[in-house]
């Protein structure tokens, strides 16, 4: 939120000398965050100056410029003679004149400067080259914003160039200050200063007309049970003069405020928003028909909105309608038949009060963000659309030269009523660590514009309309710190108790994640969100559909669903690295995915209040709610293990190096792993490994289908891998004791066995390992055979034993003998036969 200081200064006492670093120190001690501060970049003489003389000049590129004579006062040289290419204005004309030593936004400096065969001794300036907006018409007349100044009077100040705005961040919570009226609030609780509230009236000046124009509420589907709109008050103003100019002091306030100037009539809406912080909206009186409702959309219906823009609506999307259909996204923006434009005369004022949920849903939806629902999604003042309305009606009145009619208008207004909320007098001293007493707890609450009623040991605490987000006696004691200081909350680390530290778990996620980062790989942790489409192709072997847990309110529409996989995000990364010419990756995650059962649905109302320990029924119920996460650990290759470079060529990733990291993975949960050929719906047949332990299976590894990846926008082959991190910690059991070295000579076997081809190399080394006993050191697998002099259907492996004794040399007999036995055990278990 930019706060003009000048605006600030009329409902708040702030020093005359204060900066708006000041007011930024200010805010900070009541909580806000600093932003910024925003000034018009103009400094040095600009002044009022009258066009004396204006003779057009045709030059040989076929542009014609203005020889000017103009009078900048004696105090400032007189007259002097200025170039100029704008032909908007003429002689008699009171405009802008920059003399040299002015700075202009930019920065441009001014100077005297020869230019199409004159000294140019200064510049008249346009409001864009001012920085009051982005008009291109050309010169800034005087008359066009109804000033007659004295010619040399400084115009910095008459323009409001000289005012300054002070930017805070606004949190989600405190929506009531996204309005000055807020901020000026705020100001007077961290100074102590005088405050002024702008949304305070008489109710005898707010008399709403009761006939004449209809206004309803027609609400068949409330989203959670609120209905889209609580408040609706329609005021109308006639015979405005819609090219009526907007004061200078409005304008610049606005630009600072980060709004543009528009129109009049538009600029007084936004005007009121920033000031009273309900937005407003107005529609071109001549251009409805009937009257107005509210509603939700209907199947089919579509609007065109302000930014000319045809947007299809949801039956969510909350409606402003009248006799022809839809007129505008309530809370949104409106739509472009009903729009006030310079021909309007007659003015309908609509100050509302919306559904935060629906309007945040809508603004979500059509991608539309605006000030209007920024304030609408955190809840507005329900007592103050009144006051704004009639707010808007009096500058139009004064501004555009309307009337306000009093006969005909409309409102809805359901009653407004809180219920007080019980403090205990202990509890924010016992929260927040600091002995307040009850006086400054009381004052305190008061002071933020809640009625404190004592009640022995308790208060009775009903806050203000304005403070939504003060529910219980949580965000009463927050208040409570903030208003008496939070200087005064003492800084203490709590003292950890002995004989604790990482679980076993969390060792063997960190040995895993140092082991790939020691491997070269880089972590890429991502959102936990996908689509319900990635999740079946991912997340199950076969790529039939299966349950996903779906968000209620998702940041991404596209992206609703909880992830079941890791594989998804990692391909979203290398997405982006690869946009940005990172072509070689090796990128891995650990992180939880979301496993629900079919037909269980989870989720839960019941939310248990913080700062207390819940009951063991509740922990059950809300542990029931929530689907299996078990934690995954993932990873993406792509691109070359090799770079290209002098006599070596690239050498590209294959099955062979994502199998390796697998190892890796393996070798730091402490576990060893079955490596077998498998299938999955992403992954390309053949290249595809399914992953065990103990016969137990705990992921896969393997190429994506080259469709996969073209739809990811990858290039080339990518290979991908994912393991249940959790079931691999978990079967790593106990730690193993490193054994001793043997100073014992080892053993060598080779063994070539016939088997039949659908046996997996994997089962046969396993029955090899058990049948030859204590003596066997290791193992591997060194040739896969299939071709001339072996049978049809069956394949030769050929593997390597090393065999060792701890206690002393072992003979070539013993070795036979043990490697024999496991050719045993593999011909029972397959049929294996030593190949002749």
């Amino acid at each position: 939120m930019r706060v003009p200081l000048s605006w600030l200064r009329e409902y708040v006492d702030v020093a005359p000398e204060a900066t708006a670093e000041d007011v930024l120190a200010s805010l900070v001690s009541v909580g806000f965050e600093e932003e910024d501060v925003h000034r018009f970049e103009v400094s040095g003489p600009v002044v009022v100056g009258q066009v004396l003389e204006m003779t057009g000049e045709p030059q040989t590129n076929g542009k014609t410029v203005n020889w000017c004579q103009v009078d900048v006062g004696e105090a400032n040289g007189g007259v002097r003679g200025i170039v100029c290419g704008a032909h908007n204005f003429g002689v008699g004309d009171k405009v802008v004149v920059t003399l040299p030593g002015a700075v202009l936004p930019g920065p441009f400096p001014i100077a005297a400067r020869k230019t199409y065969g004159h000294v140019s001794d200064g510049m008249i300036a346009s409001a864009r080259e001012l920085g009051l907006g982005d008009e291109h018409s050309g010169i800034l007349r005087l008359a066009d914003l109804g000033i007659d100044a004295p010619v040399g009077s400084d115009a910095v100040s008459l323009l409001g160039l000289d005012d300054v705005a002070a930017e805070i961040n606004v949190t989600p919570d405190r929506g009531y200050a996204l309005s000055l009226r807020g901020v000026a609030r705020e100001y007077a609780h961290a100074t102590g200063s005088a405050f002024r509230d702008p949304g305070v009236r008489e109710w005898a000046q707010l008399e709403q007309p009761e006939g004449g124009f209809s206004v309803a509420v027609v609400d068949d589907a409330p989203i959670r049970g609120n209905v889209g709109a609580t408040e609706f008050v329609a005021r109308i103003v006639r015979g405005v003069d819609a090219s009526s100019p907007t004061p200078p002091w409005m304008i610049a306030r606005l630009v600072l405020a980060g709004i543009r100037s528009i129109s009049i009539l538009v600029d007084i809406t936004n005007y009121v928003m920033l000031e009273l912080g309900n937005p407003i909206h107005g529609y071109d009186l001549d251009k409805l028909t009937e009257g107005i409702t509210v509603r939700r959309a209907r199947p089919g219906e579509k609007l065109t909105t302000l930014d000319d823009q045809v947007r299809a609506l949801d039956p969510e999307d909350l409606l402003i309608t009248d006799g022809s259909g839809p007129i505008g996204l309530a809370g949104v923006m409106g739509g472009a038949t009903t729009e006030m434009g310079s021909e309007t005369t007659n003015v309908l004022i609509e100050a509302a009060v919306f559904d935060p949920v629906t309007i945040a849903r809508t603004a979500r939806r059509h991608k539309l963000p605006s000030e209007a629902s920024r304030r609408f999604e955190r809840g507005v003042d329900p007592l103050v659309p009144f006051i704004a309305a009639r707010r808007v009606a009096d500058l139009m009145v004064e501004l555009a030269g309307g009337t306000l009619d009093t006969e005909t208008g409309g409102a809805l207004f359901a009653s407004y009523e809180r219920e007080a909320i019980a403090l205990p007098k202990p509890f924010a001293p016992a929260l927040v660590g600091v002995d307040y007493a009850d006086d400054e707890t009381a004052e305190a609450l008061t002071t933020i514009g809640c009625d404190v009623f004592d009640a022995g040991d308790h208060w009775l605490v009903t806050p203000p309309s304005w403070r939504p987000d003060l529910t219980d006696k949580w965000t009463l004691t927050e208040e409570v710190a903030r208003i008496v200081g939070l200087d005064r909350v003492p800084s203490v680390l709590p003292t950890p108790p002995s004989g604790r530290g990482w679980t076993p778990s969390q060792k063997g996620r960190r040995r895993v994640a140092n082991a790939l980062a020691a491997a070269g790989l880089v972590e890429t942790p991502s959102f936990p969100f996908t689509t319900a489409e990635q999740n079946d192709l991912h997340g199950s072997a076969t790529g039939e559909h299966l349950p996903s847990i779906t968000l209620a309110n998702p940041l991404d529409g596209h992206a609703p669903s909880l992830r079941r996989s890791l594989v998804p995000g990692l391909l979203q990364v290398a997405h982006r690295n690869l946009s940005r010419g990172l072509t070689d990756l090796a990128l891995f995650e650990l992180g939880s995915v979301f496993l629900p059962e079919p037909g269980v649905e989870y989720g839960t109302d019941e939310v248990p209040p913080p700062a207390q320990r819940p009951d063991e029924a509740t922990l059950a119920a809300l542990d029931a709610a929530l689907p299996s996460q078990p934690r995954h650990g993932a990873v993406l290759l792509a691109g070359n293990r090799i770079a290209k470079q002098p006599e070596q060529p690239a050498v590209p990733i294959d099955l062979a190096d994502a199998l390796d990291v697998v190892r890796v993975i393996a070798a730091a949960a402490g576990v060893d792993l079955e490596v077998a050929q498998g299938e999955r719906a992403a992954l390309h047949p053949g290249r595809t490994a399914v992953l065990s332990v103990a016969g137990r299976e705990i992921g896969y590894a393997g190429e994506l289908l080259p469709q996969v990846a073209a739809d990811a926008d990858l290039n080339g082959r990518v290979y991908v891998a994912e393991l249940d991190l959790d079931a691999l910690l978990g079967a790593a059991g106990e730690p193993v004791a490193a054994a001793s070295l043997s100073t014992q000579t080892a053993a060598t076997q080779d063994v070539s066995l016939v088997v039949p081809v659908e046996v997996p190399a994997g089962a046969v080394r396993r029955a090899l390992e058990d049948g030859s006993g204590a003596l066997l050191e290791s193992l591997r697998l060194v040739d896969d055979y299939r071709g001339q002099g072996v049978p049809e259907g069956t394949k030769s492996l050929t593997f390597a034993l090393l065999f060792r004794a701890v206690d002393r040399t072992l003979t070539a007999a013993e070795a036979t003998a043990a490697k024999l036995q496991g050719v045993e055990r593999a011909a029972e278990r397959f049929g294996a036969k030593i190949r002749d």
